[in-house]
């Protein structure tokens, strides 16, 4: 399974993409570094994760996922408080993270089930 054809890495890549650009003239290098950083963690995971041989190790790695996902949700409240983002935008990249969270879930089980069989 290549990570190209999953839409959970799509809509991943495509909130990264998003907030590369909306920090791309942001001077609080510190914020705009973590934030980066976790949106990429998302995508980067799932990608890495589908193209493992054993499903533990796929599990693990989007297991890493979820967790970068909630990061990420946490630094963009956070964001959104101190001002750094706008709150409609902030608001929607969040309702879209839950949605690739419970994807990622969904994902998980899959690999989970592949394992018992």
């Amino acid at each position: 399974m290549k990570c190209e054809s999953l839409d959970v890495w799509k809509f991943s890549c495509r909130i990264s993409v998003e907030i590369y650009k909306y920090f791309r003239e942001f001077k609080d290098y510190g914020f705009k570094d973590q934030i980066t950083r976790s949106s990429l963690s998302v995508a980067s995971n799932i990608a890495e994760g589908v193209e493992k041989s054993y499903n533990k190790e796929k599990i693990r790695y989007l297991e890493i996922a979820k967790g970068s996902v909630a990061e990420l949700i946490t630094q963009i409240y956070i964001g959104i408080e101190i001002e750094y983002i706008n709150k409609d935008i902030g608001l929607d990249w969040i309702k879209r993270l839950n949605e690739i969270s419970k994807m990622i879930t969904g994902l998980s089980k899959y690999h989970k089930n592949q394992e018992i069989e």
